[in-house]
């Protein structure tokens, strides 16, 4: 009782004292009695604010870094309470600190603390945030600067990670202070789904990857922190999956660049500007946008102008996009305002493209996409019916080595019309590939006849080649009853000789089910 009431008196001491000494000596023994503190103490504290300053318009970096590195971490184990919050445009779950709660994390055998602290301001609605950081005070030195670089570098990938992506299109307007208009993109195609050669798919994989992961690799050999990818094939080839596959593979923004939407090459560098950085940059069917190669071809062909003309000429370049402005925006001094971007162009014809566009420094991988291969075939076949093998996958094959590949757009939409019936569906595209082989492409509707009548593709299979031969839409018969063929009598017989051989590969297989 004795100790309770000299407690009682002193705290009655120190009321005393505080309403009798001024304010200027009471923060004069309150510092001295953290400075005693911090003294005696074996931790070192450092408090990071939510703004740089005391109105509230300067934020703090490292705030933000803090917050995302500590929503990385799994805090089940390592902290009692915290907020969870998800913003309408994402589906993922966020957390943070709840107030004046501590968060442990440990770093090279160090244990270190988070404290979220939180205060409302005098007579405000305010609220005063910060971290504060706690750490041996021994081996602060050693510790501070490598952690946070760690933090920092933490907290950006997992933005990269978890936010939403964009797609942005250009609205014709890229003078002004936004050219570019957004809508959530969420394409699903992913380097999983797409019907790509293995090897191609982890050299395009692996390039990004590296690029990815580049940054201190370009600022070393001075070059600017880009890269350039030629897609070409034929339509259907699946270049702007591709893209989609990229995008989402490096958790980057799209922004598809629409040229005939540009007035000028002054327009065409402000939307460069614009651009955010870990982003692509998609220029499709750059040999269709604008007429790109007349230019070079013009200035080669002009020989000695009229009076006036250069003039006249030079305010024609002046009111549209021209081949030098696209160069400067691929390649200039101008492309390197930002870092981490990738520049896209696909076209159905390579060789309508400019070579000085595809040069090596503008377009730094060219990636050709064309017909299915075996194995591009096996992965729409996964994705559309779920299969793994099947009987009919070795006459695939055949028909692929002897020239009747499709493009992934054909295949997947004969798969999708008879994903019902695995079977089916697999001998529609088997149908499919022996008229390319017999030099007759049918037209989608037949796709569509084949699946409604199983019963007539089983006999288009088992036909002989010389029914297939009267049947086909795309020979003429002579008049004396033989047929005509566009690549002669020899090449002809190969193909007869292969679709028999074909014929007894289906035969052996028609009792079986690979569904």
């Amino acid at each position: 009782m004795e100790i309770l009431s000299q407690m009682w008196s002193f705290l009655g001491l120190l009321t005393v004292l505080q309403n009798v000494l001024p304010s200027q000596i009471l923060s004069l023994l309150h510092s001295l009695y953290e400075s005693l503190q911090d003294f005696f103490s074996p931790f070192a504290y450092f408090e990071i604010p939510e703004f740089n300053d005391y109105c509230g318009v300067d934020v703090n970096d490292l705030y933000r870094h803090v917050n995302l590195y500590l929503n990385s971490v799994n805090p089940a184990t390592t902290c009692r309470r915290f907020t969870l919050s998800r913003s309408k445009s994402s589906n993922r779950v966020s957390f943070t600190v709840a107030p004046n709660h501590t968060l442990h994390d440990s770093f090279n055998g160090h244990t270190l603390s988070w404290t979220h602290h939180v205060e409302t301001v005098q007579d405000s609605l305010e609220e005063r945030r910060g971290f504060s950081l706690k750490l041996p005070k021994r081996h602060r030195q050693a510790i501070l600067s490598p952690y946070l670089d760690l933090v920092t570098s933490r907290a950006e990938e997992f933005e990269r990670v978890s936010r939403e992506r964009r797609l942005f299109t250009n609205n014709g307007h890229g003078s002004y202070e936004s050219g570019w208009v957004s809508v959530p993109f969420r394409h699903p195609s992913t380097f999983e789904t797409l019907a790509l050669e293995p090897q191609l798919r982890q050299q395009i994989t692996d390039d990004l990857t590296a690029f990815a992961n580049g940054k201190e690799f370009y600022h070393r050999v001075g070059r600017a922190w880009k890269r350039g990818y030629l897609l070409y094939g034929p339509p259907g080839s699946g270049k702007s999956s591709l893209i989609a596959a990229m995008a989402n593979y490096l958790c980057y923004d799209v922004y598809d660049l629409e040229l005939t939407k540009v007035s000028d090459n002054s327009e065409l560098r402000a939307l460069l500007i614009q651009t955010t950085n870990r982003s692509i940059i998609v220029i499709e069917d750059i040999d269709c946008s604008v007429n790109l190669t007349a230019d070079r071809l013009s200035k080669t062909k002009r020989t000695a102008p009229a009076k006036g003309s250069s003039r006249d000429h030079e305010s024609e370049e002046n009111g549209r996009v021209t081949l030098s402005g696209l160069l400067n925006f691929t390649d200039g001094l101008w492309s390197c305002c930002g870092e981490e971007r990738i520049i896209v162009f696909t076209t159905n014809h390579r060789d309508n493209v400019d070579p000085a566009l595809v040069r090596c420094g503008r377009m730094d991988v060219h990636v050709s996409l064309g017909t299915c291969g075996i194995h591009a075939f096996k992965a729409l076949a996964g994705n559309y019916l779920g299969l793994e093998s099947h009987p009919l996958f070795d006459v695939v094959e055949s028909c692929i080595r002897s020239g009747g590949s499709l493009t992934p757009a054909q295949v997947g939409e004969i798969l999708l019309r008879n994903r019902r019936d695995c079977e089916v569906a697999i001998k529609a595209v088997i149908s499919a590939m022996q008229a390319r082989i017999l030099g007759a492409e049918r037209e989608p509707i037949e796709y569509e006849e084949m699946a409604k009548s199983p019963e007539s593709l089983e006999r288009g299979l088992m036909e002989s080649p010389e029914n297939w031969e009267a049947s086909s839409p795309g020979r003429k018969k002579r008049k004396d009853g033989g047929s005509v063929s566009g690549s002669g009598s020899v090449s002809w017989e190969k193909k007869v000789k292969f679709l028999v051989r074909l014929r007894s590969l289906t035969k052996s297989d028609s009792g079986r089910r690979g569904c």
